[in-house]
């Protein structure tokens, strides 16, 4: 089993950033790959951002360019650096991991972000 906890939300100015940071913890040896989603009230949850221990990445089309993912396997870290922040940016962002082993995926329980005009 793994437990992610999420870090660095809050609330920023449009065309500002923020950083997001993502731990893992217990059986992170499971992990192959990880993942940056969001949902915005009455919106379906979207990936944001995804990479995998092989370095490949994707992103949403509409952050491209202005978010970076990044990982440091050796810390069970995911982060988001998110720059030029806009309105639909606001959300829920949940970290999350998948499990080579299985079809589950581990979730973190979410930290809000809030972008403001």
């Amino acid at each position: 089993q793994v437990t992610l906890v999420e870090s660095g939300g809050g609330s920023a100015q449009a065309g500002g950033s923020l950083r997001l940071s993502c731990r893992a913890s217990g059986a992170t040896l499971r992990i192959k790959s990880m993942a940056w989603y969001r949902q915005a009230p009455g919106k379906e949850r979207e990936l944001v951002a995804e990479t995998t221990k092989a370095g490949t990445t994707n992103y949403l089309d509409s952050v491209k360019g202005r978010f970076i993912i990044s990982t440091d396997y050796d810390k069970n870290m995911v982060f988001l650096q998110m720059n030029t922040l806009n309105a639909e940016d606001s959300g829920v962002y949940r970290c999350q991991a998948g499990d080579k082993y299985s079809t589950h995926d581990y979730w973190g329980l979410g930290t809000q972000v809030t972008v403001s005009s």
